[in-house]
């Protein structure tokens, strides 16, 4: 298989990942908590989904063809206010969320090292994708983060429950034997 096409899926289902792992974690609060904040300084999860939402848009709209950076994006006010409704919260997560699939799904193996811009500053496709990784799974954790706060001790766990790291690491194992024993036979 080729590299680029490699490269390719597994970008894409990193952002998956970090998608399902939001959405984890916001689907354990109410709309009044998703606009919570510890402090006049810090951004409710509302906030850190318009920012997200935002950026995807911009950064992957014409994302071959044009400036991540679109005039029509409104950074400062991504930081600002909330959402009226659910309804607009969740449309506004799944259109970045689409933006970014529908473009990261369009490309092949020979854009990888295609330049684009963002704020007129050159980036190869890979490096924007890496760009976004990182971007995307910075504001991810401080959404779970903030989950978890709101929810304190009835936080339902995202991965490994505290306490549990060597029986989940003994059914690994285990399942990864019984994999590779099926596979001899």
């Amino acid at each position: 298989m080729d590299l680029g096409v490699i490269y390719l899926n597994i970008a894409l289902d990193s952002f998956k990942n970090m998608k399902k792992t939001a959405e984890r974690a916001i689907a354990q609060l109410d709309f009044q908590q998703l606009h919570w904040t510890p402090d006049d300084e810090s951004n409710s999860i509302a906030r850190i989904v318009k920012h997200l939402s935002g950026n995807m848009v911009s950064r992957w709209t014409d994302f071959l063809t044009s400036d991540g950076e679109k005039p029509t994006r409104d950074r400062d006010a991504e930081f600002e206010g909330g959402y009226a409704s659910q309804q607009e919260f969740t449309t506004a997560w799944n259109t970045g969320w689409e933006r970014l699939f529908d473009a990261l799904g369009s490309l092949n193996p020979d854009d990888l090292l295609k330049t684009v811009y963002i704020r007129a500053e050159p980036h190869s496709v890979i490096q924007a994708i890496e760009r976004q990784v990182t971007h995307v799974s910075y504001h991810v954790g401080q959404i779970v983060y903030l989950a978890k706060q709101i929810r304190s001790s009835q936080w339902e766990t995202l991965s490994i429950a505290r306490g549990q790291s060597k029986e989940f690491l003994g059914e690994m194992v285990k399942r990864f034997n019984q994999d590779h024993t099926a596979k001899e036979n």
